[in-house]
């Protein structure tokens, strides 16, 4: 099997498209006790629904907390999670909600860490033998009414970077915060045993930034012609 990275696209193309929006719920930053940062990842569970918390809105508020406080409200949420799904400080919860206008792609991936198909694009890939789609509708409204709905698809984190593409002597996962203490390194493979059999599509528990596909499903992506995606092998050992 083959993989590849999905990106942000840096060719120019047609798509025009742009949005402003937000989630409505997400877990605190934290101050860390152990390692001492302060910090907010970036990982986001969309079909997840915080509706039904009785302390809703104290996720409704993006703001920096002690690891104490972080921890409790974490695990208010835990049980609403899909298998295998991490939390991290910052994590956020449901649908994108805003503006957005111009004319997208058939898939977008913006930023970097986000995949949207657009509503036709979505019909063709459910009739195919693609697997692990989570999509969640975006509520975005679009200044004309003909414009297609985008759909964000929701992914686990599974799979990891291989050892020797990451740094000899880094340290490990903070016992308390889960916080790595290594950048994602520019040059990198992927490790083959770690990677699920069952999806076509996800991210990485140790990266959780880098979107990792299938050769089946950037077949079922170019057979669509251009889209707002940039597309990179990734080898796997």
């Amino acid at each position: 099997m083959r993989y590849f990275e999905l990106r942000e696209s840096t060719d120019a193309t047609p798509w025009t498209g742009e949005f402003r929006a937000r989630r409505q719920w997400g877990l605190p930053g934290v101050a860390c006790p152990t390692c001492h940062a302060e910090w907010s990842g970036v990982l986001s569970h969309p079909a997840v629904d915080l509706s039904r918390l009785p302390e809703r809105q104290a996720f409704e508020t993006p703001r920096l907390e002690p690891y104490a406080e972080y921890a409790r409200l974490a695990e208010q949420v835990r049980s609403l999670l899909p298998p295998g799904a991490l939390l991290q400080p910052g994590c956020t919860f449901g649908p994108l909600r805003g503006t957005a206008q111009g004319r997208f792609g058939p898939v977008t991936v913006f930023p970097s860490w986000e995949i949207f198909l657009r509503e036709d694009v979505l019909t063709s890939f459910r009739a195919s033998p693609l697997r692990g789609l989570v999509p969640v509708q975006a509520e975005l409204s679009f200044p004309t009414k003909d414009s297609q709905q985008l759909h964000e698809l929701q992914l686990i984190p599974t799979g990891r970077l291989h050892e020797a593409c990451l740094p000899v002597g880094r340290p490990p996962p903070c016992a308390t915060c889960g916080r790595q203490g290594f950048r994602v390194p520019p040059k990198r493979w992927l490790d083959a045993g770690s990677l699920p059999a069952d999806l076509d599509i996800f991210r990485l528990e140790d990266a959780v930034t880098l979107i990792i596909a299938t050769e089946r499903f950037v077949e079922a992506l170019r057979a669509l012609g251009p889209s707002d995606v940039g597309i990179l092998e990734i080898e796997a050992r």
